[in-house]
Protein backbone atom coordinates (compact mmCIF):
# COMPACT_ATOMS: atom_id res chain seq x y z
CA UNK A 1 0.00 0.00 0.00
CA UNK A 2 1.19 2.98 -1.08
CA UNK A 3 1.38 6.33 0.83
CA UNK A 4 -1.66 9.04 -1.61
CA UNK A 5 1.30 11.72 -1.64
CA UNK A 6 3.98 9.15 -3.31
CA UNK A 7 3.79 9.58 -6.74
CA UNK A 8 7.26 8.71 -8.44
CA UNK A 9 6.57 10.25 -12.22
CA UNK A 10 5.29 13.32 -10.26
CA UNK A 11 9.08 14.18 -9.07
CA UNK A 12 7.33 15.43 -5.71
CA UNK A 13 9.85 15.89 -3.06
CA UNK A 14 8.06 13.47 -0.53
CA UNK A 15 8.24 10.82 -3.26
CA UNK A 16 12.17 11.63 -3.82
CA UNK A 17 12.99 11.47 -0.22
CA UNK A 18 11.09 8.11 -0.14
CA UNK A 19 12.68 6.90 -3.07
CA UNK A 20 16.11 8.07 -1.46
CA UNK A 21 15.00 6.85 1.82
CA UNK A 22 14.04 2.73 -0.15
CA UNK A 23 17.17 2.96 -1.91
CA UNK A 24 19.44 4.06 1.10
CA UNK A 25 18.19 0.98 2.98
CA UNK A 26 18.35 -1.27 0.23
CA UNK A 27 21.87 -0.16 -0.44
CA UNK A 28 22.67 -0.54 3.08
CA UNK A 29 20.74 -4.20 3.76
CA UNK A 30 22.81 -5.06 0.54
CA UNK A 31 26.16 -3.77 2.25
CA UNK A 32 24.99 -5.94 5.43
CA UNK A 33 25.63 -9.57 4.11
CA UNK A 34 28.85 -8.77 2.23
CA UNK A 35 30.18 -7.91 5.50
CA UNK A 36 28.77 -10.83 7.63
CA UNK A 37 30.25 -13.03 4.86
CA UNK A 38 33.67 -11.67 4.84
CA UNK A 39 33.98 -12.29 8.78
CA UNK A 40 31.69 -15.73 8.52
CA UNK A 41 33.38 -16.55 5.05
CA UNK A 42 33.20 -20.46 4.36
CA UNK A 43 31.04 -21.02 7.84
CA UNK A 44 28.20 -23.66 6.98
CA UNK A 45 29.61 -24.61 3.81
CA UNK A 46 30.89 -28.31 4.78
CA UNK A 47 34.42 -29.42 5.55
CA UNK A 48 36.64 -27.19 2.95
CA UNK A 49 34.58 -23.77 3.86
CA UNK A 50 35.12 -24.57 7.26
CA UNK A 51 38.65 -25.56 7.02
CA UNK A 52 39.25 -22.19 5.22
CA UNK A 53 37.30 -20.42 7.87
CA UNK A 54 40.28 -21.97 10.75
CA UNK A 55 42.65 -21.14 8.22
CA UNK A 56 42.12 -17.39 7.54
CA UNK A 57 41.53 -16.68 11.46
CA UNK A 58 44.72 -18.44 12.29
CA UNK A 59 47.14 -16.91 9.23
CA UNK A 60 44.85 -13.33 10.57
CA UNK A 61 45.67 -13.83 14.37
CA UNK A 62 49.79 -14.84 13.56
CA UNK A 63 50.00 -11.62 11.21
CA UNK A 64 48.56 -9.74 13.78
CA UNK A 65 50.79 -10.59 16.93
CA UNK A 66 54.18 -8.41 16.99
CA UNK A 67 57.13 -10.59 16.97
CA UNK A 68 57.94 -10.03 20.12
CA UNK A 69 55.21 -11.59 21.46
CA UNK A 70 56.14 -14.82 19.73
CA UNK A 71 58.35 -15.40 22.36
CA UNK A 72 55.50 -15.45 25.45
CA UNK A 73 54.22 -17.74 27.14
CA UNK A 74 51.33 -17.74 30.35
CA UNK A 75 54.15 -19.24 32.85
CA UNK A 76 57.34 -21.74 32.85
CA UNK A 77 56.74 -24.71 31.11
CA UNK A 78 53.46 -23.56 29.37
CA UNK A 79 53.72 -23.20 25.68
CA UNK A 80 54.84 -20.21 23.88
CA UNK A 81 52.91 -18.51 21.28
CA UNK A 82 55.61 -19.88 18.72
CA UNK A 83 55.54 -22.98 19.82
CA UNK A 84 51.58 -22.80 20.20
CA UNK A 85 51.70 -22.46 16.32
CA UNK A 86 54.18 -25.05 15.56
CA UNK A 87 52.63 -27.68 17.67
CA UNK A 88 49.54 -27.09 15.11
CA UNK A 89 51.69 -27.11 11.97
CA UNK A 90 53.14 -30.42 12.97
CA UNK A 91 50.20 -32.05 14.13
CA UNK A 92 48.88 -30.70 10.63
CA UNK A 93 51.29 -32.66 8.88
CA UNK A 94 51.28 -35.48 11.18
CA UNK A 95 47.92 -36.12 10.92
CA UNK A 96 47.58 -35.76 7.25
CA UNK A 97 50.57 -38.13 7.01
CA UNK A 98 48.00 -40.76 8.89
CA UNK A 99 45.88 -40.28 5.86
CA UNK A 100 48.45 -40.90 2.97
CA UNK A 101 50.61 -37.39 1.85
CA UNK A 102 54.13 -38.01 3.62
CA UNK A 103 55.59 -36.04 6.99
CA UNK A 104 57.52 -33.01 5.14
CA UNK A 105 61.62 -34.10 5.33
CA UNK A 106 62.61 -30.72 6.04
CA UNK A 107 60.38 -30.26 9.20
CA UNK A 108 62.58 -31.36 11.91
CA UNK A 109 61.76 -33.03 15.20
CA UNK A 110 62.51 -30.46 17.38
CA UNK A 111 60.67 -27.89 14.74
CA UNK A 112 57.97 -26.47 17.61
CA UNK A 113 61.29 -25.50 20.46
CA UNK A 114 63.41 -23.99 17.47
CA UNK A 115 61.19 -22.45 14.94
CA UNK A 116 60.30 -19.70 16.96
CA UNK A 117 60.87 -16.30 14.49
CA UNK A 118 57.39 -14.81 13.00
CA UNK A 119 58.32 -14.84 9.53
CA UNK A 120 58.90 -19.01 9.88
CA UNK A 121 56.17 -19.50 12.24
CA UNK A 122 54.12 -18.03 9.84
CA UNK A 123 55.31 -19.64 6.77
CA UNK A 124 55.30 -23.11 8.54
CA UNK A 125 51.45 -22.30 9.38
CA UNK A 126 50.47 -21.44 6.00
CA UNK A 127 52.33 -24.52 4.25
CA UNK A 128 50.60 -26.91 6.71
CA UNK A 129 47.19 -25.28 6.11
CA UNK A 130 47.50 -25.25 2.32
CA UNK A 131 48.70 -29.13 2.64
CA UNK A 132 45.38 -30.21 4.38
CA UNK A 133 42.94 -27.98 1.79
CA UNK A 134 44.54 -29.71 -1.02
CA UNK A 135 44.83 -32.79 0.25
CA UNK A 136 41.38 -32.83 1.16
CA UNK A 137 40.14 -30.93 -1.69
CA UNK A 138 41.89 -34.18 -3.56
CA UNK A 139 39.72 -37.05 -1.49
CA UNK A 140 36.74 -39.47 -2.53
CA UNK A 141 34.29 -40.97 -0.30
CA UNK A 142 36.19 -44.45 -0.55
CA UNK A 143 39.33 -43.06 0.75
CA UNK A 144 37.43 -41.02 3.29
CA UNK A 145 35.64 -44.42 4.19
CA UNK A 146 39.36 -45.97 4.16
CA UNK A 147 40.50 -47.57 7.74
CA UNK A 148 43.32 -46.70 9.24
CA UNK A 149 45.04 -46.84 12.69
CA UNK A 150 46.93 -44.51 14.81
CA UNK A 151 47.80 -44.57 18.84
CA UNK A 152 46.75 -48.23 19.39
CA UNK A 153 43.02 -46.76 17.61
CA UNK A 154 40.98 -47.88 14.27
CA UNK A 155 39.89 -44.61 12.78
CA UNK A 156 39.18 -43.39 9.10
CA UNK A 157 40.55 -40.77 6.55
CA UNK A 158 37.16 -38.87 7.13
CA UNK A 159 37.71 -39.07 10.88
CA UNK A 160 41.18 -37.69 10.44
CA UNK A 161 39.94 -34.81 8.91
CA UNK A 162 37.41 -34.08 11.17
CA UNK A 163 40.50 -34.41 14.19
CA UNK A 164 42.32 -31.84 12.70
CA UNK A 165 40.02 -29.40 12.31
CA UNK A 166 38.83 -29.90 15.69
CA UNK A 167 42.91 -29.71 16.75
CA UNK A 168 43.39 -26.85 15.38
CA UNK A 169 40.27 -24.38 16.57
CA UNK A 170 41.01 -25.86 20.04
CA UNK A 171 44.13 -24.36 19.76
CA UNK A 172 43.07 -21.52 17.87
CA UNK A 173 41.09 -20.78 21.30
CA UNK A 174 44.34 -20.98 23.06
CA UNK A 175 45.61 -18.56 20.67
CA UNK A 176 43.02 -16.12 20.78
CA UNK A 177 43.56 -16.35 24.83
CA UNK A 178 47.13 -15.64 24.47
CA UNK A 179 46.91 -12.55 22.35
CA UNK A 180 43.81 -11.17 24.45
CA UNK A 181 46.47 -11.65 27.11
CA UNK A 182 49.09 -9.55 25.32
CA UNK A 183 47.08 -7.06 24.02
CA UNK A 184 46.27 -8.23 20.46
CA UNK A 185 42.96 -8.30 19.43
CA UNK A 186 42.05 -10.73 17.10
CA UNK A 187 41.60 -9.10 13.63
CA UNK A 188 37.95 -10.12 12.72
CA UNK A 189 36.30 -8.73 16.06
CA UNK A 190 37.41 -5.51 15.37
Amino acid sequence: MRPANFNIRSGSPSALIAMCSLFGFLALAAALPLRAQKVDEGLWHGYDGEWEHTSSQLIALAEATPEDKFAWRPAPGVRSTSEVYMHIVVANFYLLSVTGPKFPSDLKDDAEKTVTSKAEVVRWLKRSLEAVKQAHLKETPQHLALKVHIQDRDSTVDWMYLRIIIHANEHMGQLIAYARTTGVIPPWSK
